[in-house]
């Protein structure tokens, strides 16, 4: 069997100190809280099968957890580092365009816009090479237009 190199943590007194408060104050994700009692656990040289077993955790959480410390401090260990995301589809030129499309005449032959028709224009007038119904459907919602509730989506003044 293959021994595992010997698990221990040597808090700061300032990061045992954070540490305890974040504990204590209740306010953190679960995730957060045992992490941080991974940390003070290892301090108080528990070895990383209990500190596992008693967490609910597997070793290798737990040895990561004690390496990211030991690596990159306290704020490494206990929180996750922000993940990137999907990049936006459509710049902010590329939705104008679409709104003002949105806001015109449907093309001829149609009363109204609907999802699949904004779909297949915006194709066909090169706006973007291609687009999905959710991205229109966002997009409509985060500027609160209905275009097939109404025949024409542009009101005008004229009295």
């Amino acid at each position: 069997m293959k021994k595992n190199k010997k698990f221990s943590v040597n808090l700061l007194q300032k990061d045992k100190e954070a540490l305890q408060n974040l504990f204590q104050k209740g306010t953190q994700s679960v995730r957060v809280i045992k992490r941080i009692q991974v940390l003070l656990n290892a301090d108080q040289d528990m070895n990383a099968s209990s500190c596992a077993k008693l967490l609910h955790l597997t070793e290798n959480t737990v040895r990561n957890i004690a390496k990211r410390y030991q690596e990159s401090g306290i704020e490494a260990a206990i929180y996750d580092m922000p993940r990137p995301g999907q990049p936006k589809l459509l710049n902010p030129k590329q939705e104008q365009t679409l709104i003002a499309m949105i806001c015109s005449n449907p093309p001829e032959g149609r009363s109204r816009w609907t999802i699949e028709l904004i779909q297949q224009e915006t194709i066909k007038r090169g706006i973007v090479p291609k687009i999905g119904k959710e991205s229109i459907r966002v997009l409509l919602l985060n500027h609160d237009l209905k275009p097939w509730r109404k025949k024409n989506v542009v009101h005008s003044c004229t009295q």
